[in-house]
């Protein structure tokens, strides 16, 4: 394939997306329809220079308005698999006029392109993940299943992709969460990209606090996912219920999402999705972290990404300020977890998400006033503000965590291997027939202060 031409390039006034300032930026549009922007304008013979902005114009909507500013134009476009919409404004009409039919023409080519030479579905020449990846049978044996392999015991879960359904494999009587999502959602929602990694992330990892694939197969009009369950139910119940975790108990379920997280960095995988919806708890009353479909692969120890994703409470602010991020993102999520677990609350919060963004990035964390030196000491480290400042794991960055561990996460040892023979010291307080601990009867609904501000959180099955 020809390397894309540059169409049209210039200075752009970008308007911040939450902190809601206009911002100078070089932007380079290209005939393959990436839109690039820069802090400064890159020289031809420097390519190094990293982007600050960069996502593609394909299937883009272009809106002309005079606010805020006189000669402003709004692109709504894809970035990944979300919609997002970016605001520029330029000196004068005829510029705007010459940018948005520049960056029309690249779509409506792309367009044409595409119905010429369709792609896969599920993959694309450049891109070697496929469906016949989710098919894959996950047991120890040869043999394919099928739903027909299964009892269906009782729905935990649905949303707008599909379900989670409690089953019992027939041959064996073991009890799986089977997940079964609806092809044509799926594509129609731009939802293929984050599927296909839940998948690949699933089959290619190995760790007990991290949830298990058994099978994967596909029907005419299905994905069915049938992994490890864990009726513990989420972090979450127990923590609503609870209100606030003794430090104890806190300092138990961390060591296992640290071991957990630097399983995934050391195999180059980025989580970007840590919250306590996402955290479940097994029959021993283990962690189980689920929900892959934000991972982000092939991030070595020092690399970075752009993608904005992830929930609004949990975002770190070098995601919120339109940065280049690394692995430094999931210790940031570490620290909201290990903040909501020890304080009952989350470390900010506003309804509003501008407001709320504000605090993230300007607000100082505050502790209760009976919060221990070491509890204090590690949070403190986890919600630092720059991430190179921050406490995080394993490899060449590696910043405070392990000294700060010994404070007092270390008190809980991991065995070698990553093996989880040690004596656990808390309980899930249920038993191998309960189904119903923390899953689909309880409410959307959390008090995350004190002073009993809520944060509504829905099904993303």
């Amino acid at each position: 394939m020809n390397e894309a031409s540059v169409v049209r390039e210039g200075w752009l006034h970008k308007r911040g997306e939450y902190i809601k300032t206009w911002r100078p930026r070089y932007f380079i549009l290209k005939s393959d329809g990436s839109f690039i922007g820069y802090k400064e304008k890159p020289e031809l013979s420097d390519q190094s220079l990293p982007p600050l902005n960069n996502f593609s114009v394909g299937e883009c909507q272009l809106m002309k308005t005079e606010r805020p500013k006189p000669n402003t134009f709004v692109i709504r476009c894809l970035q990944w698999t979300t919609v997002i919409e970016r605001t520029f404004h330029v000196e004068s009409n005829a510029e705007r006029e010459g940018w948005m039919r520049a960056i029309q023409a690249v779509a409506n080519g792309l367009k044409v392109r595409e119905e010429e030479e369709p792609m896969d579905l599920f993959g694309s020449p450049s891109d070697s993940s496929s469906i016949e990846e989710m098919e894959v049978a996950m047991s120890k044996t040869n043999s394919k299943v099928t739903m027909s392999d299964f009892d269906y015991l009782k729905l935990l879960g649905k949303g707008t992709f599909g379900k989670v359904i409690l089953v019992k494999e027939k041959a064996t009587g073991m009890h799986y969460a089977m997940k079964i999502l609806r092809k044509e959602v799926i594509i129609a929602k731009d939802e293929v990209a984050h599927t296909v990694t839940e998948s690949r992330v699933l089959q290619n990892t190995r760790h007990p606090f991290l949830t298990t694939l058994k099978y994967a197969f596909q029907t005419h009009d299905r994905l069915c996912f049938v992994m490890e369950y864990a009726n513990g139910g989420e972090l979450f119940f127990h923590l609503s219920r609870d209100r606030v975790f003794t430090e104890d108990r806190a300092r138990f379920y961390g060591a296992e999402i640290v071991s957990a997280l630097e399983y995934l960095h050391s195999r180059d995988v980025v989580y970007r999705d840590l919250k306590l919806e996402n955290l479940m708890l097994d029959n021993d009353g283990h962690v189980k972290i689920t929900d892959f479909g934000l991972c982000k692969e092939g991030i070595t120890d020092g690399a970075t990404m752009k993608t904005f994703c992830g929930t609004p409470e949990y975002l770190a602010p070098e995601v919120l300020e339109d940065n280049d991020y690394g692995r430094a993102v999931d210790w940031w999520g570490l620290g909201v977890v290990m903040y909501e677990m020890m304080c009952g609350r989350l470390p900010f919060y506003n309804q509003d998400h501008e407001r709320l963004f504000e605090l993230i990035l300007m607000e100082e964390i505050r502790f209760p006033k009976n919060l221990a030196p070491e509890g204090r000491a590690l949070l403190t480290g986890l919600l630092k503000k720059d991430p190179k400042q921050r406490y995080v794991g394993v490899g060449k960055q590696a910043l405070g965590l392990c000294s700060v561990c010994s404070l007092f996460l270390g008190t809980l040892v991991l065995p070698p291997k990553n093996s989880r023979s040690y004596s656990k010291t808390f309980s899930s307080t249920c038993d191998q027939n309960d189904h119903n601990l923390g899953l689909s009867d309880k409410k959307n609904v959390r008090c995350s202060s004190s002073e009993k501000q809520c944060s509504k959180r829905e099904c993303t099955i």
